[in-house]
């Protein structure tokens, strides 16, 4: 049964029928969010992405949604407030991918800029400022109760711990699942389809093309939302100005780092994690500027051996080598431009501006706090369709309680650690998440690539398995293959390039 080109027929055909109340540019959590608080207040919002939903920084980021102890220790307690407080509406709305996970923050005597006692006092500043109401409760330790929690961790210089608790995500699931939320609210959602331009005059006219069905096609829309994060200032009628940071993640064997909390490395002022995930342990991440192609974006050498070195730094008795690296990710951070310093004392707050009449751009901001971002963002276009003259009664906005999907359509298929292979995962992939490539399926909607050493074997089953369900004749599955390694394999190549 050939069902994503039925499913995505019925896109284009609604897409086209009648002009939208919110065009969405953008498939990354931002735009995700908003396109589901729109469709579940009743506006006729729609969703655009050029490439895969998640495609860029939405799928590359560390996974956790906190506050930010680092933005504590920079001042910036607003905005670990506001993470805080939206950290713990992820976990009501969407518990299977907002676990509470624990952290361990060493404090050695060399290392000036996080002192014991000032960790001591920021976690409980930061307990309070999650309402009191943390994911769990903020404790010290003395070194031989550090060493307890992690055994392999470095003695020498240790004058004890705190221990703190923040959330653990899949980003990338959260995308998916938030927008199966907006479907479920009848929002109209694209991807592989190119915003190319638009031209105001009653109503936008949006010039759109369909990389899938290689056609251009023109809709109408009252408003139009800029959510590209990296790729929103080259967007027309922006204007967001950018600094992009640059963020690698390395996977390795969980049996190589001894510990059931995410560790905290540090380097001076700078903080990298140690992240349990599964079998395996996220290591992270690195914050350069960057300015390269925004859909090729790799580790290189110099990443790799600076986040195996602060690691072994750590836990010396790993000894990790680039050999013990299952896989890699990299992607870019779109923060607000600011000239000054260096990446990491950016702020991650976010802006919402309105350059011309019923266009928004909406830029910065965190993963954590996508939802407020999206909520914030349409308020802001309710009340310019009000003014316009918008009749119909919309409800108010409900993402704060509403959950994202019930449980039965997330078992078995959405979590933080990746569903188990089969056939019938794939399946579902293919009919209800807008799976359209090999890659998308490996990468983005189940982790499979990054999580499985012989992940390059299971792609071609998985090739397969799609070919049936999507109906590709074989020379389509042996061009998904070569396109998947392509995709997947670049990583390698620029590593020997180094």
């Amino acid at each position: 049964m050939n069902v994503f080109p039925k499913q995505r027929e019925q896109s284009l055909a609604a897409l086209v029928e009648s002009p939208l109340d919110l065009l969405v540019v953008g498939g990354g959590i931002v735009g995700s969010g908003i396109v589901r608080d729109a469709a579940m207040r009743g506006l006729r919002a729609a969703l655009v992405e050029q490439y895969d939903f998640a495609f860029g920084t939405s799928s590359r980021s560390s996974r956790l949604l906190h506050g930010g102890l680092r933005y504590l220790a920079q001042g910036r307690i607003g905005l670990v407030h506001e993470a805080s407080l939206e950290k713990k509406t992820i976990h009501h709305i969407a518990p299977h991918l907002a676990e509470p996970l624990p952290f361990l923050f060493p404090a050695y005597r060399e290392n000036k800029e996080w002192l014991l006692w000032k960790l001591k006092i920021g976690v409980k500043i930061y307990d309070l400022l999650c309402g009191g109401k943390n994911l769990g409760k903020s404790s010290w330790l003395n070194p031989a109760e550090t060493l307890q929690q992690a055994s392999t961790l470095k003695s020498e210089g240790l004058t004890g711990a705190v221990r703190y608790f923040d959330g653990f995500t899949n980003d990338a699931r959260l995308v998916m699942d938030t927008l199966r939320s907006a479907a479920r609210h009848h929002g109209i959602l694209l991807n592989y389809c190119r915003f190319r331009n638009a031209t105001q005059n009653e109503l936008w006219e949006c010039e759109l093309s369909d990389a899938i069905a290689g056609a251009n096609f023109s809709v109408r829309a009252r408003t139009i939302v800029n959510a590209t994060g990296p790729w929103s200032d080259g967007l027309p009628h922006s204007r967001i100005k950018l600094r992009l940071a640059k963020g690698v993640h390395l996977v390795v064997n969980r049996s190589r780092i001894s510990s059931a909390d995410t560790v905290v490395m540090t380097e001076g002022k700078r903080i990298l994690f140690a992240i349990p995930w599964g079998e395996r342990t996220i290591l992270g991440t690195t914050d350069t500027d960057y300015n390269g192609p925004l859909d090729k974006i790799f580790a290189d050498n110099s990443d790799i051996r600076y986040i195996l070195e602060i690691t072994n730094r750590f836990f010396p008795r790993a000894n990790l080598s680039e050999r013990d690296v299952i896989s890699s990710w990299a992607g870019v951070r779109p923060l607000i431009a600011d000239p000054h310093g260096s990446p990491s004392d950016i702020s991650r707050s976010h802006e919402i501006h309105s350059p011309e009449k019923n266009w928004w751009d909406v830029a910065g901001g965190k993963l954590t706090t996508y939802r407020l971002m999206a909520e914030q963002t349409v308020e802001r276009i309710v009340e310019a369709l009000k003014r316009d003259g918008l009749k119909r009664d919309l409800a108010p906005c409900r993402t704060a309680v509403e959950p994202l999907l019930p449980p039965d359509e997330t078992a078995g298929v959405s979590g933080v650690v990746p569903p188990e292979w089969t056939r019938d995962a794939v399946k579902h992939f293919c009919e209800n998440e807008w799976a359209a490539h090999l890659d998308d399926v490996m990468v983005r909607r189940t982790g499979w690539h990054y999580y499985w050493a012989d992940a390059g074997a299971r792609a071609a089953q998985v090739a397969a398995w799609m070919g049936e369900f999507l109906e590709w004749p074989e020379p389509q599955r042996a061009a998904e293959i070569e396109r998947y390694r392509t995709v997947t394999q670049a990583n390698a190549a620029s590593n020997e390039d180094g």
